[in-house]
């Protein structure tokens, strides 16, 4: 599929035109602008600059490795989308786990998207187009919807129709933004999910709201036991105890390193008893999770 892609993106007309004329397009008005925009263009890495507007502010160094493996092996699968700028400039607009795991391999080229916008279209653009993506953290998802509130001038209700999601959603997410910035830090780590930090959010005081993330993290609480804990608590009634999970079996202790090795992830095993689970194996895009697929072959 990366090898057809290529094929139709290096086009000998679409080339050539962004050589000759390309240069001079700068909006959706101009001549020839029609037969750039929207087409899959194979674009020199260093005719791209990054994103300014960029929603994700935190790149996992292990996880670029990862995609950059899958990128050498397959090819980039989904293109980046850059918008035209002046002369044979561009700049990305989504994509930029795709553009820094190319340059890690070396990768001079890579296949793109062009679009022509305006600073404010760039920002909503890059915003909606980010928001839609699997692997943003919550706080991130949060952080641009508050963008998009207070740069575009969006109420939640335009957002969400924008977004195409539900106003309830989004709400949920901008309330994410009332905890405390240590617990914000601990859900962009994955230390809890949004469904720990949905729970939090019906705690007033921060103070309280630490105290109860302090008992997550040395409890390993699960959402629907934080969900009761601070009911619990808001009932004035005592915290459930520590709920003990089954003992991790002999033989799994032994295995689990050699399989986060060859999977490149750290799994997780859920035990249910009887030397009975599962296996939880992370991916963190299409191409991570072909990459494994493959090697589970």
């Amino acid at each position: 599929m990366a090898k057809a892609l290529k094929k139709q993106a290096l086009g000998r007309g679409l080339s050539a035109l962004l050589n000759n004329t390309g240069s001079d397009i700068t909006s959706a008005s101009d001549k020839n602008a029609d037969k750039l925009v929207g087409t899959i263009v194979e674009l020199e890495l260093d005719s791209i600059e990054v994103n300014p507007y960029q929603p994700r502010t935190s790149f996992n160094d292990e996880d670029l490795q990862d995609l950059a493996s899958s990128i050498k092996e397959l090819g980039i699968i989904q293109p980046i989308t850059v918008r035209k700028l002046e002369g044979n400039k561009f700049q990305l607009v989504s994509g930029e786990r795709r553009f820094r795991a190319s340059k890690l391999i070396g990768n001079k080229t890579a296949p793109a998207y062009i679009r022509i916008a305006n600073d404010q279209e760039m920002l909503e653009m890059a915003l909606v187009e980010n928001i839609q993506r699997k692997d943003l953290d919550p706080i991130e998802v949060a952080l641009s919807y508050q963008r998009l509130i207070d740069e575009i001038n969006l109420t939640q209700e335009q957002m969400s129709i924008r977004v195409g999601k539900k106003r309830s959603t989004v709400t949920n997410y901008l309330r994410l933004l009332k905890l405390d910035p240590i617990i914000q830090t601990g859900m962009r780590d994955g230390f809890i999910s949004m469904g720990h930090g949905r729970a939090l959010i019906n705690i007033e005081g921060q103070d309280d709201q630490l105290s109860i993330y302090e008992n997550i993290l040395k409890q390993k609480l699960s959402v629907r036991q934080t969900e009761s804990f601070v009911k619990n608590i808001k009932e004035g009634k005592p915290a459930t105890k520590k709920v003990q999970k089954p003992e991790t079996p002999t033989f799994i202790k032994k295995s689990i390193k050699g399989l986060n090795e060859y999977l490149g992830h750290k799994v997780e095993v859920k035990i249910s008893g009887n030397n009975k689970g599962k296996i939880v194996i992370p991916f963190h895009s299409e191409e991570d999770f072909n990459r494994i697929k493959k090697l589970l072959q």
